[in-house]
């Protein structure tokens, strides 16, 4: 898979060691070209200057193949002209958003962008469920067009599904545990995998099964205490 993400601040730069680390073939496009200088030794030849919101630059990084183009700057304008041209010039069949104001997450489903990610919806769902990141589903994003949610959630010491096996957890229908964040490590969900204490699980679930998914990961709700 090849993928261009636009924007080398720390959402880009995570994201494409994290492809690369996975095997993947990556473009990380940045118009600071002090931001490049620095990447150079690690990134090589997987980063590059320019503008990402212009045809001369997603031309020269061959978004004319790209199976993805992700597009995370600090400026949800150039995000949402980066994933137009992607769709309109280039014809990509997978374009993904940063919305920095969720005010405008509407506009980027209006012209047709494939996923928006809202870390301020994130954070805001949060405090309203007033519980711990550990405690919960974290919804990452929401696929356009379909009731599929890519979410994140934590292993913790009293989660039900703490040392098990994935081929045995019954997950709901539909759900695929989609990759495990272990410290630095970056695994692979098999069938032997076995959850450990402090993982995090990012899956694909539909929303109407989150709850069932909810349960089978993430801790049992506290009994009441007596007075």
């Amino acid at each position: 898979m090849y993928v261009i993400i636009v924007g080398a601040g720390r959402v880009g730069y995570y994201l494409a060691k994290h492809l690369l680390s996975q095997g993947q073939e990556v473009m990380l496009i940045e118009k600071d070209k002090s931001k490049v200088s620095s990447m150079l030794e690690e990134l090589g030849d997987s980063v590059m200057p320019g503008d990402g919101s212009t045809m001369e630059t997603l031309t020269a990084a061959g978004a004319n193949r790209a199976d993805a183009i992700v597009a995370v700057t600090g400026h949800d304008e150039d995000n949402l002209v980066t994933c137009q041209l992607a769709k309109m010039m280039f014809f990509r069949p997978r374009t993904i958003a940063r919305v920095n104001n969720p005010r405008n997450e509407e506009v980027f489903w209006s012209m047709g962008i494939d996923a928006t990610v809202s870390a301020t919806k994130l954070i805001n769902a949060l405090i309203q469920e007033q519980v711990t990141a550990h405690e919960m589903l974290i919804p990452l994003m929401t696929i356009r067009g379909s009731d599929i949610e890519i979410i994140q959630t934590n292993i913790s010491s009293t989660s039900p599904a703490l040392h098990k096996k994935i081929k045995d957890l019954v997950l709901p229908k539909g759900t695929l545990l989609i990759s495990i964040l272990r410290g630095e490590e970056v695994l692979i969900p098999r069938g032997d995998t076995e959850l450990a204490d402090d993982d995090r699980v990012i899956a694909l679930v539909r929303k109407v099964h989150e709850e069932a998914l909810r349960l089978l990961l993430t801790p049992p709700e506290a009994p009441p205490q007596k007075a």
